[in-house]
């Protein structure tokens, strides 16, 4: 889980620096000036937008918390069990026991769900704020004369 996380982060900062509009001088600037003005423009789009793309880039998954849900999951399976065990005319403990593992396995399949939704969510939402800050980078840029893609 640890590696996959260190990807989930790796492949994140990258993304946020892919989004970065393509930007040409268009009254012939050199790439000294080009070099000053997009550090201008960065710096201006950070200070407007309050978004630093560096941090957002950096900003981990949400960790996946102890839900309980296995807990809760088994004992709802382990009740249920025990009740069809005991109606059926089998041993209510050995239905208990079997119902609490189909439970577990169940509430875990919702904890992953769970945590899936919440990483897309912050997903999401790292996604439009770096969309945010590129498109207030870009305005800088067109006004300082370069046309931006």
């Amino acid at each position: 889980m640890k590696r996959f996380a260190a990807v989930v982060r790796a492949s994140a900062s990258v993304l946020a620096y892919a989004q970065k509009p393509a930007t040409y001088p268009a009254h012939g600037q050199s790439q000294q000036q080009q070099l000053s003005d997009d550090g201008a423009c960065y710096a201006w789009a950070k200070q407007s937008t309050g978004i630093d793309p560096a941090v957002v880039a950096q900003t981990p998954a949400p960790p996946p918390g102890p839900t309980g849900a296995r807990v809760r999951g088994a004992a709802r399976g382990a009740a249920a069990g025990a009740i069809i065990g005991d109606v059926s005319g089998n041993d209510a403990g050995h239905g208990a026991a079997v119902g609490a593992a189909a439970g577990a396995l169940a509430g875990g399949a919702r904890s992953r769900q769970q945590h899936a939704a919440q990483g897309q969510a912050a997903e999401a939402s790292q996604q439009s704020a770096m969309n945010t800050y590129w498109r207030a980078y870009g305005a800088c840029m067109q006004g300082k004369g370069y046309t931006v893609q």
